[in-house]
């Protein structure tokens, strides 16, 4: 009987089964391979640099084929791009100059591929070497096929004869750098093995270190993503046990544990984004089961940023009151209307529209995406009150009352106080919709506009896409007092990711909506809060451009230490509570589905 621990395999299948659950959870990192003589090949500092940082590493081997590539991207949590042999320069447009090294043909269409469909999917990347080229290769950056004859100035030597795992050369980095506070050194050695570098960075992206002679030495995102490129192989350090480089490889794991509970997080929890604006980009012929570059809003970019659920509302900019103007109004929401569920329809295997809240939870268990129907600007409805009934039959769920503009119900934050808040028929229209169980919003009413409304709703009401005045001194903000007041009549008020409504000094980030959002808990509570992007009607803000990128907004959640409870009130639960409400109090039914 062998007695070597090293041989007795039920000891240590009885030491993993001695306990329950017997491991602990680690994040899934996809580490692409080499190419190499027919074979599939990955040095070992990779490997062991991302178990010793906490990570799993799961090897990529050079592989096409579209389902496997998508169905690999499902499963990781983070992803380090290795280094390798040159990049083809026919990806990049160009004609290969004569100092061009081995071209891996195998590599190439694969990480190109891979780093993209990564970058849309937020997940965290680390590009080494050829992976940093990689990076700015596929997401629009320029490289030098060589910079020995195609950089001007003197250069330092970037392709070292010492032993892989000692530094040749120093880098310095930017101290406003995310790299700097990783490293918390501004100038530190590193080893260098490559004729190729990054030229220009890809848009989103900064050069936050450079060797002595000005090459490139590493990228990172400005956009609050997390991706990160180097020009040096720090996996090569850990394998004489020089821990010096740990700190960039913990940082991916790092990455990767928020982005992996983020998605954990999105499985368990409804998200509704409670408006946006497709809608408005129908007549240029968007299509909605496409990526489509127009939109902010399409299936891919729902199931990128994990977003459930959106209100789509049929928006109609104020114009004159004329009789023929308003009937025009009317017939435009109708036909919004109608394009929405023919779009929806046109996709019904993966999206269906909802009209409660027990719908939105049924089409979550079918694995669809779902739609609810909103219009904004009570324009819509003309003079007829009759309107606030045929609309919230066809499935509305809620209107807001005006847009940019008095109209003949109320007075708009941006109009000339025509009525002093809600005129007579406003008051008849917000008792009816009311009555209808169609929700009243108050995003882009005046301050008396609100108050009013307030004082004559029977049920609560939401500001669907709105931010706070105190932050950013707008007139569609609301102040403290309204929020206040908002949350004591059981409304809820939901963050707009509008740069104009987040900050005037500078261009907004996802920093500032979190920001306005915290304000909102402050003044408010938890119970009363949400998110209410605005995409395709002027929402989207550096960190949280479009659908694709939601995710990234409860990552940031998580980091402020808001609880699974909280995050499921912010992404949707709050807005429902009120429709349910309003809903259950109406007049109109809708049969949920089966």
């Amino acid at each position: 009987m062998l007695r070597n621990s090293y041989f007795d395999i039920q000891k240590g299948y009885e030491e993993i089964n001695d306990s329950y659950p017997g491991y602990k959870k680690q994040p899934v990192i996809g580490v692409t391979a080499n190419f190499s003589d027919g074979n599939s090949c990955l040095a070992d500092g990779y490997c062991a640099s991302v178990l010793k940082a906490g990570g799993v590493p799961f090897i990529i081997p050079p592989y096409e084929e579209r389902d496997a590539l998508l169905n690999t991207l499902d499963h990781l949590d983070g992803i380090l791009l290795t280094g390798g042999g040159d990049i083809n320069p026919l990806f990049m447009g160009e004609e290969p100059v004569n100092e061009l090294h081995s071209i891996n043909y195998r590599r190439d269409r694969q990480e190109l591929l891979l780093t993209r469909l990564a970058a849309d999917r937020q997940i965290p990347v680390l590009g080494i070497c050829r992976g940093i080229q990689i990076m700015m290769a596929a997401l629009g950056g320029t490289l030098y096929q060589d910079i020995y004859s195609q950089v001007e100035t003197k250069l330092i030597k970037h392709d070292q004869d010492l032993d892989r795992s000692f530094p040749s050369h120093t880098v310095t980095l930017g101290t406003d750098s995310l790299l700097y506070k990783i490293f918390k050194s501004e100038r530190f050695v590193v080893n260098s093995f490559h004729h190729q570098a990054v030229r220009e960075p890809a848009p989103g992206f900064r050069v936050c270190a450079r060797a002595a002679d000005g090459i490139v030495e590493a990228v990172e995102s400005v956009e609050y993503k997390s991706m990160i490129g180097v020009q040096w192989h720090p996996e090569c350090m850990i394998l004489r046990g020089d821990e010096s480089m740990l700190p960039l490889f913990s940082w991916l794991v790092r990455e990767a544990e928020s982005f992996a509970e983020a998605k954990a997080l999105h499985e368990r929890v409804l998200t509704l984004d409670s408006h946006c604006d497709t809608p408005m980009f129908f007549d240029q012929s968007i299509r909605f089961h496409t990526r489509d570059p127009k939109i902010l809003v399409d299936l891919h970019k729902m199931r990128e940023g994990r977003l459930d659920a959106t209100v789509m509302v049929a928006y109609l900019k104020q114009q004159e009151r004329t009789e023929d103007a308003l009937l025009a109004a009317t017939a435009k929401a109708d036909r919004l209307l109608n394009e929405i569920e023919e779009m929806v329809c046109a996709n019904c295997p993966y999206v269906d529209i909802a009209y409660t809240p027990g719908d939105l939870l049924k089409l979550k268990g079918e694995g669809k995406k779902a739609v609810m129907l909103g219009i904004e600007n009570g324009y819509a409805i003309g003079r007829d009150i009759g309107n606030v009934e045929r609309f919230r039959r066809r499935g509305v769920v809620y209107m807001t009352l005006c847009h940019n503009g008095d109209n003949d119900i109320c007075d708009s934050a941006r109009g000339e106080s025509e009525h002093g808040g809600l005129s007579d028929f406003g008051r008849e229209v917000v008792r009816e919709m009311n009555r209808t169980g169609m929700i009243v919003d108050l995003s882009h009413a005046s301050e008396k506009t609100f108050y009013d409304t307030l004082e004559e709703s029977a049920v609560p009401v939401v500001c669907s896409h709105s931010s706070c005045r105190a932050l950013c001194d707008h007139p569609r903000n609301l102040t403290d007092e309204q929020m206040k007041e908002l949350a004591r009549r059981g409304g809820v008020m939901q963050v707009c990711l509008y740069g104009g409504f987040l900050r005037k000094d500078a261009p907004a980030t996802i920093l500032d909506a979190v920001e306005h959002l915290n304000h909102m808990v402050n003044m408010m509570g938890i119970d009363h809060v949400g998110i209410g992007t605005d995409f395709d009607g002027d929402g989207g803000i550096c960190g949280c451009a479009s659908a694709s990128e939601l995710i990234n907004f409860t990552r940031r959640l998580l980091s402020e230490r808001y609880s699974e409870s909280d995050i499921r009130k912010i992404w949707g639960r709050n807005f429902l509570r009120v429709m349910e409400e309003v809903q259950k109090r109406g007049d109109v039914r809708f049969a949920e589905r089966v």
